[in-house]
């Protein structure tokens, strides 16, 4: 590969998603560099003029102007650091955060329409290329919390599931087979007979890739009224992003929206990272008992959330 390759790419590619003419793209008058900063406001946990330099690697002078543009436009308001009184704080106003959610939704449509182009049969090659020209040129950056998104199962995640549960398990607790029979039979109910209005399945996935899952379900054992949560999962080098707490949070939230009176689980105490996020939740240990299963002796627990507490 040649600097001249990279370079004749780069013109093919901002020409095709229209980076050089993103207000017309997305009917708007903002340029794609003040786009992408106001989505960094809307998005990013660290909002200092200085992070933002710094993670869009734009020059002060420049980050400036367009700063004291958002704030004459009305669209961001600026102010000292309670921290650190030598740095700018940078906050969305209410039309700032109604622009920001406004260019991220034109912009959502508009790469919809380009891969609406894109035969069904070459769109795992596409996303494939893609994540591997991330990985391979920004190999050195560390993950951040807001790079992870949750979203709904597509073909092939529910195979996923199966399969990761039962490799982390197997590495991590030294299950056996059975245990990937369980979770097999799990996912097979839920593919075959569920129902969408009350159960639901996240995917939590990271520069392109999967790295966890959660499933809410009705519970067949307990009186109408009870859902479950089942098959919680993160992957080991995703770890430390709270993406176990965003997955329970999320299931948690869809229970108590569609009426689910509790919420009940099932796990073992080994799993001591899992346990303490169902805790943060509210979650209460409810019975526990000794089994041998999956090939290791165990201590199974039942916990339970009260949803109309959680509402309250």
């Amino acid at each position: 590969m040649t600097v001249q390759d990279i370079r004749s790419f780069n013109r093919f590619y901002t020409n095709v998603i229209g980076a050089l003419d993103y207000g017309r793209q997305v009917y708007a008058p903002y340029t794609l560099t003040e786009a992408r900063v106001l989505w960094e406001l809307a998005h990013a946990a660290r909002t200092d003029a200085a992070d933002l330099r710094a993670e869009l690697s734009l020059d002060s002078g420049y980050l400036s102007r367009l700063l004291a543009k958002f704030e004459e436009d009305g669209l961001v308001a600026r102010s000292r650091s309670t921290t650190d009184p030598r740095r700018r704080r940078v906050t969305l106003t209410q039309r700032g955060r109604e622009t920001a959610d406004l260019l991220n939704e034109r912009s959502s449509e508009a790469v919809s329409s380009l891969l609406a182009r894109v035969p069904a049969t070459d769109r795992p090659r596409l996303a494939e290329a893609m994540l591997t020209i991330r990985t391979v040129l920004d190999e050195k950056r560390e993950p951040r919390p807001e790079d992870v998104t949750l979203r709904g199962p597509g073909p092939g995640d529910l195979g996923w599931i199966v399969e990761r549960n039962a490799a982390l398990y197997a590495a991590e607790y030294g299950f056996d087979a059975t245990y990937e029979g369980l979770v097999a039979r799990i996912v097979a109910d839920y593919a075959g007979d569920h129902d969408p209005r009350l159960e639901r399945t996240w995917i939590a996935e990271l520069d392109g890739r999967r790295v966890g899952c959660v499933m809410c379900v009705r519970d067949a054992e307990d009186p109408p009224g009870a859902a479950r949560l089942r098959l919680l999962l993160v992957e080991p080098d995703a770890r430390g992003l709270g993406i176990g707490n965003r997955l329970v949070r999320a299931c948690v939230d869809f229970a108590r929206e569609v009426g689910y009176r509790e919420m009940l689980l099932w796990t073992n105490d080994c799993l001591g990272s899992a346990r303490r996020i169902y805790q943060h939740h509210g979650f209460t240990l409810v019975t526990e008992k000794p089994h041998h299963s999956f090939g290791v002796d165990l201590v199974g627990q039942d916990w339970r959330l009260d949803l109309r507490d959680a509402a309250e």
